[in-house]
């Protein structure tokens, strides 16, 4: 499952959300949220295969961290559309101004 995809479930976002605070032992984590902990683990392993989180064992604890290379991936994604986004604008802004150009010298024949 890729990161996006990953985060589309709201669980799974507020979890990033918790672990960007610091790292959570499963536990901690599981504490948070009104559901199972067969549940929040799914949704831990979900983030881990994405690439979003990684874990570490301390004794019996499972220990979950945010993975900067996986929200990497997403920030250069997201450059990415922020590149069309800004070229489209640019375009836009070129039309406009040749178009308010155009008007005012038809205005002044």
């Amino acid at each position: 499952m890729d990161s996006l995809t990953a985060l589309a479930d709201p669980t799974r976002r507020q979890i990033v959300e918790l672990l960007a605070k610091g790292e959570r032992a499963a536990g901690e984590i599981t504490e948070q949220f009104a559901i199972s902990a067969p549940a929040i683990s799914q949704h831990l392993k979900i983030l881990r295969e994405a690439g979003l989180v990684t874990v570490r064992v301390d004794r019996q604890r499972r220990i979950y961290r945010l993975d900067p290379a996986g929200l990497g991936a997403i920030d250069a994604w997201l450059h990415q559309v922020r590149q069309f986004w800004n070229a489209s604008l640019d375009d836009l802004e070129r039309e406009l101004r040749e178009a308010a150009m155009h008007d005012r010298e038809r205005d002044r024949q």
